[in-house]
């Protein structure tokens, strides 16, 4: 999708991507993938062997270009871990594959990179208690998948009620977010509930997708959120972890709109966010 190549031009323009802070992705590491996905499944999807029901449940037409975007991405969420690591806070130009689940493929997610990059940072001792706060407009009903019954990786879930996956997974945190929500009332949702989970949980990573299907004008989000809105949405989420001192690596998620740019510009406002809380932070 170009979107990716868009978010990455915006970017550049408003002068937040720089030559100093662009880091690429090295390929991903397939035993990495294979501690928290099916490997036979992992196997499958590179090769090319997917069953035609299993393409049509992805949503996206195989390519030896998919399976490297593919690949790529995920590695990148692990790089974001790291740099989150180092510097406290980094964001990814895409990632936040939620629908996918340890032996399928999902919603236009493939592998879960969410998923993936905890397993490794527990796997690694690097991270004892790590959260994933999703406010993708959609359940990351499969990276609940990976975790139901865990304690040292707990996702969390505002999405909304009426939407996509048709059933809901009940393990997690789950906090349903009304159709037609508007900006106020959705943050509203956010500061009733964020600072009592980060309280309870005391994470020591957190990862943050900010999916931005929960637009007023995106095709699959039945929730009304403004640019401000997600912009304001972010940033409360961003500096909340922050504040804390919590490492935080954030990934774009979710967004539909015909004209790719518009989703683009939509991501972007996740990397303002966090320019603007980085600045504040430095003060």
């Amino acid at each position: 999708m170009s979107k990716f190549r868009f978010l990455a031009e915006i970017l550049r323009e408003q002068g937040i991507l720089t030559n100093e802070n662009e880091y690429n992705p090295e390929p991903l590491s397939l035993t990495t993938l294979m501690q928290a996905h099916d490997p036979g499944y992992v196997q499958r999807f590179i090769r090319g062997e997917l069953t035609a029901l299993e393409v049509k449940e992805i949503g996206l037409p195989w390519s030896e270009w998919l399976v490297e975007r593919t690949l790529r991405a995920v590695s990148g969420t692990l790089l974001t871990s790291e740099l989150a690591f180092q510097h406290g806070l980094a964001c990814h130009l895409a990632g936040g594959t939620h629908h996918a689940h340890p032996a399928s493929g999902s919603g236009f997610c493939i592998f879960n990179d969410l998923a993936v990059a905890a397993f490794n940072l527990v796997a690694t001792d690097k991270a004892k208690k790590v959260l994933i706060l999703d406010c993708d407009v959609h359940q990351g009903d499969g990276t609940i998948a990976f975790f139901e019954g865990r304690e040292d990786i707990i996702p969390v879930s505002w999405h909304c009620e009426e939407n996509y996956p048709a059933i809901k997974k009940t393990a997690g945190i789950n906090i349903p977010i009304p159709k037609g929500t508007g900006d106020s009332d959705y943050l509203d949702i956010l500061k009733e509930t964020l600072p009592n989970i980060l309280q309870e949980y005391q994470p020591d990573f957190i990862f943050y997708d900010a999916g931005v299907d929960v637009h007023q004008d995106d095709r699959l989000g039945y929730v009304n959120l403004t640019d401000n809105g997600i912009l304001e949405r972010d940033k409360y989420v961003i500096n909340a972890c922050m504040t804390l001192n919590i490492p935080t690596a954030c990934v774009i998620g979710g967004g539909y709109d015909r004209q790719e740019e518009k989703v683009a510009w939509r991501h972007s406002l996740l990397h303002q966010a966090a320019n603007q809380v980085w600045n504040e932070h430095l003060k």
